[in-house]
C-alpha cells in the first residue's frame, strides 16, 4: 500500500472547455498535448452532456492514453482534462484525473494542480466522518471536502473547501450543465480564460493550451476568484483574494 505523502506532489496542467456543438474531447485532447510538459505521467478527459459524465483516464502521455476508439464516446458541450507529474508519491493509475464521482447535487469531475498543504489533517478528518478514501493524492480530498458540507448550491461548497483548504491549487470542476474554474487566494498555480469562436470558453493552465486550439487569451483568473461558465457565458462568483499575490517562483523557472 502506498503510503501518504503531505510533501508537495504535484505540478500539473489543468484544462476545461464549453463549446456547444464542437467536439470537446478531441479539442481538449490538443489542449492538453499543448500541456504535456507539465505532467508526463497520466492524462484524463472527463465530458459532460447535460445529463451524465464520461471519462477516460490512464498513465502514459496524451498521445499515448487517447486516440480514436477513446474520445469517440466521449460527447458532450462540457469537458475538463489534466496531465499529471508528481516529485513523490506514487505515481498509479489511483492517482490519475480527472476525479469522478456521483454526489448530492448530480455527478463531479475534477482536475488539480498543486497541492493541499494541510491535506494530512483534511484526510484524517474525512476518514474519521467514515468517508473511504481510495487514492494517496490530495486532489481526491479536495473533491470529498466539496461534498463535506449540506450547502445546496456549488457555489456555497466551493466557498466551504476554499475556507478549508490550504496550500496551491488551479482546478476544474465539471458538473453535467456546468464548469467552474477556482484559484487559490494566493494565486500560487496559474490559471487563465479564453474565448472560442462565438459561444466557446476554455481555461487553462497556460495560455499555449489556447493557442492550439484557437482560442484566443481574454485574461487571467484572479487570485481567489471562481468562474462559473455555462450555457448563460461567464460568471465570477466569488472572489477570495489574499492579502498578498505569490506565483510559484518554479512556473517561471520549469514551465
Amino acid at each position: 500500500m502506498a503510503m501518504w505523502s503531505d510533501h508537495p506532489n504535484e505540478e500539473c496542467g489543468v484544462f476545461g472547455l464549453y463549446a456547444p456543438g464542437e467536439d470537446v474531447a478531441r479539442l481538449t485532447f490538443f489542449g492538453l498535448y499543448a500541456l504535456q510538459h507539465r505532467g508526463q505521467e497520466s492524462a484524463g478527459i472527463a465530458v459532460a452532456d447535460g445529463t451524465a459524465i464520461r471519462a477516460h483516464k490512464d498513465m502514459g502521455l496524451v498521445a499515448q492514453v487517447f486516440d480514436e476508439t477513446k474520445l469517440g464516446p466521449l460527447r458532450g458541450d462540457f469537458a475538463i482534462g489534466h496531465t499529471r507529474y508528481s516529485t513523490t508519491g506514487s505515481s498509479t493509475i489511483g492517482n490519475a484525473q480527472p476525479f469522478t464521482l456521483e454526489s448530492y447535487l448530480g455527478p463531479l469531475a475534477l482536475a488539480h494542480n498543486g497541492n493541499l498543504t494541510n491535506a494530512t489533517e483534511l484526510r484524517l478528518e474525512l476518514l474519521k466522518r467514515g468517508v473511504g478514501l481510495t487514492s494517496t493524492s490530495d486532489t481526491e480530498v479536495a473533491t470529498m471536502l466539496l461534498l463535506a458540507p449540506e450547502g445546496p448550491t456549488w457555489r456555497e461548497r466551493i466557498e466551504y473547501f476554499m475556507d478549508r483548504a490550504e496550500g496551491a491549487y488551479s482546478m476544474t470542476l465539471l458538473m453535467r450543465d456546468a464548469l467552474y474554474a477556482v484559484r487559490d487566494p494566493l494565486g500560487l498555480r496559474p490559471l487563465c480564460l479564453g474565448k472560442l469562436g462565438e459561444n466557446g470558453w476554455v481555461v487553462a493552465s497556460e495560455s499555449c493550451a489556447l493557442h492550439t486550439i484557437g482560442a484566443e487569451l481574454v485574461r487571467e483568473i484572479e487570485p481567489g476568484e471562481v468562474l462559473k461558465i455555462d450555457a448563460e457565458g461567464v460568471h465570477t462568483i466569488l472572489r477570495r483574494p489574499a492579502s498578498r499575490q505569490a506565483l510559484c517562483l518554479f512556473e517561471y523557472i520549469y514551465f
